[in-house]
């Protein structure tokens, strides 16, 4: 078995860096003596769709990248074994899959590689007495029939529920807050998950399914304000669709769209200063001390507790900096990933062996308390924590050899703990080891001895491999504080797009896409008329 380092992670993902073709060399070093329209400062998702609007918008584009390949929280790479693509952060893009960039086709993305698949079995959430629940796409009846098993109330709560959760998600403002049936949905919402979840589900194993697949979002369904955490199964009825060839195509397309359009991407070139002149943003400079002109302005997806690092601290405003204070962090996240001699296989309560692309586990919906118990002292009480099991390649041939299967048990664990962050250095082998053996019993094939490589990212690796994600933070601000930086920041000729604005993580693109919107008004041009032009195909 291969235990992959740190120092060679990092240097396994380098040769992934999304780099200019050989046609346009020559281009990419004239251009980079030239000033640019728009700098963007960082790589993710976010502001790769930002940039690709601006570009498309006939602007002249920048994009510098600290790593060494692009992308943020949506990159894949072959960091376990060849043939092996493994999501390194984000896998699921149902939030991509319904922005407009996507779904109207604004950015053609098609043309570019980036193809969306919607498996049939969206989760199966396993327990260890051998009971399990299944959600399956677009058939209510279907994944009622796996709660029936268990609880023939809950099944029929289930198929009450699902079209009246759907109705109210329809609904405007206005008729949510003047229905019974809005009224209803929203205190539930203001209530924990947990709590919602006991006044729905008769059935333990209900509650603790909701609450797991809940736990997806990154905050704990014992806080209040998610009661929406008790119905997450009649959520995910509508897919979880997942990128062909790995979450990291999003970024590549984007890439590739960028590209086609005169823009350039440059990798390994972390900014960390901001080029303030006469009172405006006019460009940034990078840690080699090489410096990028603007002369429209600069758009910054770097978290906002480093950005206010660069530049003077009176220049960005009382407000702003009120907000910074006072930002909290979620919970941090961990992901360990293994390559496997065979695909993951469970058990499902219809009699036959299944292997979905997502499962999820937490045997008691009390133990949901743990996490901020443990987030408080900084101690580890793992034994029932709610993880995420991804394993796209049983879906998706692209992802490993076939006959083959990997696997990414991933979920939140402090990241200060009681010895410090840098204790996770020491510990997190061990960590890995029990969660592993933890995992295998909920499966029907598996054993620690199916493990051929393995790449153990604990909630400092996170933030190492991605200082965006601050505290090991993926979706960058705790979701339930309605705390973000605006799109347009109190220096003029400076944006910020990202997790840390409106919008938030996840692989969703609105906070690109919104950013885009702001500065293309800034320069006197709609999104909409953009968005409706003609683009490049690739």
């Amino acid at each position: 078995m291969t235990s992959t380092t740190r120092r060679n992670f990092i240097k396994g993902t380098a040769t992934l860096a999304l780099m200019p073709s050989a046609g346009k060399a020559q281009r990419v070093a004239q251009t980079l003596s030239e000033q640019f329209d728009y700098v963007i400062a960082g790589a993710g998702h976010n502001s790769l769709l930002c940039a690709a609007y601006l570009a498309k918008a006939g602007n002249s584009v920048l994009v510098l990248e600290g790593r060494s390949m692009i992308g943020g929280g949506a990159k894949t790479a072959e960091v376990l074994l060849p043939g092996f693509k493994e999501d390194l952060c984000s896998t699921v893009h149902g939030g991509f899959s319904r922005n407009p960039a996507y779904l109207n086709n604004e950015i053609n993305l098609r043309d570019y590689g980036y193809e969306l698949m919607d498996p049939e079995i969206v989760v199966h959430v396993p327990f260890l007495d051998g009971a399990s629940l299944t959600v399956f796409r677009e058939d209510t009846e279907r994944t009622a029939e796996t709660i029936a098993k268990l609880s023939k109330k809950d099944a029929e709560t289930f198929r009450r529920l699902a079209p009246s959760r759907a109705k109210f998600l329809g609904m405007s403002q206005a008729e949510r807050s003047q229905s019974r049936e809005g009224i209803f949905w929203r205190r539930l919402g203001e209530l924990s998950g947990y709590d919602a979840g006991r006044q729905i589900w008769e059935s333990p194993y209900m509650q603790a399914a909701n609450l797991t697949t809940g736990h997806f979002s990154g905050v704990p369904g014992s806080d209040i304000g998610t009661g929406n955490q008790a119905v997450t199964m009649i959520g995910h009825l509508r897919g979880r669709p997942i990128p062909r060839g790995g979450s990291g195509m999003l970024s590549t397309a984007l890439g590739r769209f960028i590209e086609a359009h005169d823009g350039v991407i440059q990798t390994s070139k972390p900014v960390e200063q901001l080029i303030i002149e006469r009172g405006r943003c006019a460009g940034v400079e990078c840690r080699d001390g090489s410096q990028y002109r603007a002369r429209k302005g600069v758009v910054s997806t770097i978290h906002i507790k480093h950005l206010i690092e660069m530049a003077p601290r009176e220049l960005w405003g009382e407000e702003l900096l009120d907000i910074v204070d006072i930002w909290q962090p979620e919970h941090a996240m961990f992901a360990f990933t293994f390559a496997l001699s065979a695909p993951p296989r469970y058990a499902s309560s219809e009699g036959e062996t299944i292997e979905p692309c997502e499962a999820a586990i937490l045997q008691r919906p009390e133990s949901i308390f743990m996490l901020n118990a443990d987030q408080a002292s900084g101690e580890l009480n793992i034994d029932d924590y709610p993880i995420q099991v991804v394993h796209a390649s049983n879906v998706d041939s692209t992802r490993a050899p076939a006959g083959f299967g990997s696997v990414k048990i991933e979920g939140t664990m402090p990241y200060e703990l009681k010895e410090g962050p840098g204790h996770w250095d020491t510990i997190k082998e061990r960590v890995a080891d029990q969660l592993l053996a933890y995992y295998v019993r909920h499966t029907t094939n598996l054993t620690k001895d199916n493990v051929l490589a393995k790449v153990l990212m604990s909630p400092l690796d996170i933030e190492r491999m991605n200082p965006a994600m601050w505290r090991g933070s993926v979706h960058q601000r705790l979701r339930t504080f309605n705390n973000f930086t605006p799109y347009r920041l109190s220096i003029p000729g400076l944006y910020h797009t990202g997790g840390c604005t409106e919008g938030g993580g996840s692989i969703t693109g609105r906070p690109g896409r919104a950013a885009a919107a702001v500065v293309l008004q800034d320069d006197g041009k709609s999104l909409e008329e953009v968005a409706s032009q003609q683009t490049r195909r690739g």
